[in-house]
């Protein structure tokens, strides 16, 4: 891809940001195709991480700040706190817990010292289908509130999105983990849910939070805490299926 390239030929700190208007060879996780109409908004961002710093050492972190920057974006607009727009472990954001509404899928490489990072993301701004778009939430919310809040656009979001992810990295950087859980739990959609360890049939475990490297950390009846790490596309609200490291 074009940015893939690019990547190389800046300046070290210098950012880089393609938007697009319309996707037709979107990447998923496990090789999901993800198609993207207009309506979505849609980037990829390039960042360098230094791999001697607190965010280097924790490279899974990178897909929850986004997708938590993604939802900081909207709800720290004032009028916007209460949009029901929330993170799902480990890269989805969600309209409560009833309906995606956007992802985020990062790929780093490390060359010598800094780990080169490619954040894709996007989420629906505009589009009623197939399924919900933020811009619905704001409607529904104006509806059931009797407030007059304005539709947002995919740009400023974007905008918002970016500067919000670069303080969240600078907090990690500064504080590690600790400095920006507590915002991403204020607004994950896990907390006191159950789940199926290894298959539909496997054991029951509660889920607690993410350990230090972003890898969920679930309670089992007699066997205390463990974390788990995501098994593809398996980790979904319906089959709630994870899978130990």
């Amino acid at each position: 891809s074009l940015i893939g390239r690019l990547m190389f030929e800046l300046p070290e700190e210098m950012g880089l940001i393609a938007v697009a208007v319309r996707q037709t060879q979107g990447k998923g996780r496990g090789g999901n195709v993800w198609l993207s109409p207009v309506g979505c908004a849609l980037s990829t961002l390039h960042i360098s991480i230094p791999l001697h710093s607190n965010l280097g050492q924790r490279i899974p972190f990178i897909q929850h700040l986004v997708s938590l920057a993604v939802v900081e974006a909207v709800r720290s607009i004032p009028g916007y706190e209460d949009i029901e727009l929330r993170v799902k472990w480990p890269n989805d954001i969600y309209y409560g817990d009833l309906m995606k509404l956007g992802g985020v899928l990062v790929s780093s490489t490390l060359i010598e010292t800094t780990f080169h990072i490619l954040i894709g993301f996007g989420f629906n701004v505009n589009n009623s289908n197939p399924t919900i778009c933020i811009n619905d939430l704001i409607a529904k919310f104006n509806k059931e509130e009797g407030t007059e809040l304005k539709p947002l656009s995919a740009d400023c979001l974007i905008a918002r999105t970016v500067t919000v992810l670069e303080r969240l990295i600078e907090i990690f950087q500064e504080k590690g983990p600790n400095g920006v859980l507590p915002q991403y739990y204020k607004y994950w959609i896990h907390s006191g849910k159950q789940v199926r360890l290894r298959d539909e049939e496997g054991p029951l475990a509660w889920i607690v939070g993410i350990d230090d490297y972003g890898y969920l950390q679930v309670h089992q009846e007699g066997k205390g805490v463990e974390s788990v790490h995501p098994d593809g596309n398996s980790f979904d609200m319906l089959r709630n299926l994870i899978v130990p490291k």
